[in-house]
């Protein structure tokens, strides 16, 4: 009966989490409006920080974090260069040229991207499933792309693409990088953030984002924006997943959960952020999801 009970609880956490996930384009959408990539990333990094050093101290996990923060400050340093302040430069960068439904659409190729770069870095092998998955996927950037246009490979914005899928690359680099981490997750992340804020910060000031003039134009919706995706994408959504991989007997079940939230996503960014939806992000999105499930199923499988 515990074990149900806790299944029941892990369903609502990784639900939360997924609901949390899924309007953050919108959130990256409103906000780009105002604050460029880097404006925005000061911000939600200082906010989830703040949020990342309150939960640990109501936990009383601080001397812990201090402890880590002296022992591993290299590997924080790491980490937190390639997550938050390289991926999420690159990911606000891909929103800020491209429409936010097709930016996540991309973005979500990352599981495919981890599969075919973990065989160099882990020495894995790939089954012919993730070659099936990674046509589907792939075919469904270019769909998305070209905006339905394939046989004229005529891209809608190609930096912007391309940005997209260099966010997978770094994603994917930074959850394999991660296998070896031997730090508490919650205080990881948090240190990941403490040490790359001061990164983002410099690299804010190098490129004249901090001047006095700058910060008095910042739009208070764009702001308030930025603070939710601190709270809730980079904050609060981490914890309810991790508690719901912690309480569940099975875990891909809850995994399955992430189906939703691109869905989900098109239609906030449509109701919220104005954004009219495209028939190429449907089709496009479709093909990926298509491609994801495939992944899924065959790992699913594969432990059956």
């Amino acid at each position: 009966m515990n074990s149900l009970s806790n299944n029941a609880k892990a369903m609502l956490f990784g639900l939360g989490a997924v609901l949390l996930w899924s309007t953050v384009a919108t959130a990256f959408s409103i906000s780009l409006r105002h604050l460029s990539p880097t404006q925005l990333l000061v911000i939600a990094c200082s906010v989830s920080l703040l949020f990342l050093m309150a939960l640990l101290a109501i936990k009383g996990e601080i001397a812990q974090l201090l402890f880590f923060a002296k022992q591993s400050w290299k590997s924080s340093l790491f980490f937190g260069a390639i997550n938050p302040f390289l991926y999420y430069l690159i990911l606000l960068q891909a929103y800020n040229t491209l429409p936010a439904q097709e930016a996540q659409a991309i973005n979500y190729t990352w599981a495919i991207m981890l599969s075919f770069m973990a065989v160099p870095i882990l020495k894995q092998r790939l089954k012919p499933a993730d070659y099936l998955a990674a046509a589907a996927c792939y075919f469904g950037v270019l769909y998305i792309s070209t905006r339905g246009q394939i046989g004229s490979l005529e891209f809608s914005n190609l930096s912007g693409v391309g940005f997209a899928l260099l966010s997978t690359v770094v994603w994917a680099l930074y959850w394999l990088f991660n296998t070896k981490d031997t730090r508490p997750s919650l205080i990881g992340l948090t240190l990941n953030f403490a040490f790359a804020l001061p990164l983002i910060v410099a690299f804010a000031a190098i490129t004249g984002e901090l001047q006095m003039s700058e910060l008095t134009h910042w739009h208070h919706e764009a702001v308030l924006s930025a603070i939710y995706i601190g709270l809730f994408e980079m904050g609060l959504s981490f914890v309810l997943w991790n508690q719901a991989m912690k309480l569940t007997s099975n875990a891909s079940q809850v995994a399955n959960l992430i189906f939703l939230s691109p869905l989900l996503s098109i239609i906030w960014l449509s109701q919220f952020a104005g954004e009219p939806i495209l028939r190429s992000t449907v089709i496009g999105l479709a093909c990926i999801l298509v491609g994801l499930f495939v992944q899924n199923w065959s790992k699913r499988a594969k432990h059956v």
